[in-house]
């Protein structure tokens, strides 16, 4: 017989007690046997069943990775065919941007081409100049002057310094005994008596041009005349110049003004015509008559007319000049400032041979110019 998976085999009936007995225990023992049997069988019928409940769960996450990893390679390759295609697209653009940048280029040489036959035919006109300006030593060499004469543009410098009150500027001959005096800072200066004052030393720093841009071109009316006779007056050099370059056979015209360039000795003449200059500055010499049967070779060239498009400056300090401040109004003019330049050419004092000296007591007021600092031959050694 069989019973919840469990064969029961069919015993026959003892009518003897004792063997009646021995096999009931038998029979309960076979029954406690299988008991535990059965439940062994469920406890692993449970643990399958976990296990099997544990792969689906397994399976179903599998399942579902799958299901994104799918998805993220149909994004991916929606992506990438996304960038190449935009790729494609900035490589015809480069493309068509190479095709439009040669035909600038083309079109800027011929443009350039054309620019210079024009400058090849128009060599004496200037186009922008641009000039670095040469750093220069400058010193006070001990002169003063009153501001009229700071507006001339020149390369060679020339600057005005306002001088405050109570101070004093002092060019040494020697470089280092200027860096002397400076690193001192202080300075007692022994007036006589009891009577003594206390000084500062200072670096001179000027502000000068270091890069200038110029726009220039050449003016149509006016030449410039240079290579003029030196023994000549003033007024008939300009009328002998006007005479000359009046006259047609002299391929010049009708003369508006004449002037006469004080700082170069030259002369600018100004035509009422406007071709009447460029024909002239076609021949570099011209032959005039200042003095009756004697002819002089003068140089005729372009006038140029300019504009400042860009100044540069930077600061400069003086090697040789010392700041002296701090001095107090306490004598005459001429005998302090000949104190303090006694005081700072002593060697004890740290001072040394001194170029110039320039005293500006309180409640005056005094321009003092510095100019470029030319070596001696024995610093130039």
């Amino acid at each position: 017989m069989e019973l919840n998976g469990i064969v029961f085999q069919d015993f026959p009936l003892m009518t003897d007690t004792q063997g009646s007995h021995n096999t009931l225990d038998g029979i309960l023992h076979a029954i406690s046997k299988c008991k535990v049997q059965h439940n062994q069988l469920l406890k692993e019928q449970q643990d399958l069943s976990r296990a099997r409940d544990d792969q689906e769960d397994l399976a179903k996450q599998f399942r579902q990775r799958v299901v994104k990893l799918r998805i993220s390679l149909e994004e991916d390759d929606n992506n990438q065919a996304r960038d190449v295609d935009s790729e494609r697209k900035k490589i015809a653009a480069l493309h068509d941007e190479e095709s439009r940048l040669k035909r600038e280029i083309q079109r800027a040489e011929e443009e350039l081409q054309l620019e210079e036959e024009s400058a090849h035919n128009l060599k004496q006109q200037t186009d922008v100049s641009t000039a670095a300006v040469p750093e220069k030593k400058v010193v006070f060499t001990g002169e003063t002057g009153d501001g009229a004469n700071t507006l001339n543009f020149n390369v060679k410098p020339h600057i005005v310094y306002p001088m405050e009150e109570g101070t004093a500027l002092i060019t040494f001959e020697d470089e280092e005994v200027a860096q002397k005096i400076l690193s001192l800072r202080e300075h007692k200066v022994d007036l006589g008596g009891d009577c003594a004052i206390t000084l500062e030393a200072k670096l001179v720093q000027l502000l000068v041009p270091c890069q200038v841009e110029m726009d220039t071109e050449v003016c149509s009316r006016r030449i410039l005349v240079s290579n003029l006779p030196k023994k000549a007056g003033e007024d008939r050099l300009l009328d002998k110049l006007e005479i000359h370059f009046a006259k047609s056979k002299n391929g010049g015209g009708e003369v508006e003004e004449s002037d006469m360039l004080h700082d170069s000795g030259n002369v600018v003449i100004t035509f009422i015509e406007n071709n009447i200059a460029k024909g002239l500055t076609g021949k570099l010499y011209h032959d005039v008559e200042f003095d009756k049967g004697r002819k002089h070779s003068v140089k005729v060239t372009p006038f140029l007319n300019g504009e400042i498009t860009s100044f540069q400056t930077r600061l400069s300090a003086c090697g040789r000049t010392v700041l002296l401040t701090g001095i107090p109004a306490v004598m005459e003019q001429e005998n302090l400032q000949d104190l303090l330049e006694i005081h700072f050419q002593k060697t004890n004092n740290g001072g040394g041979e001194v170029d110039a000296f320039l005293y500006n007591p309180l409640g005056q007021h005094t321009l003092a110019l510095f100019e470029e600092d030319c070596p001696t031959e024995d610093q130039s050694q």
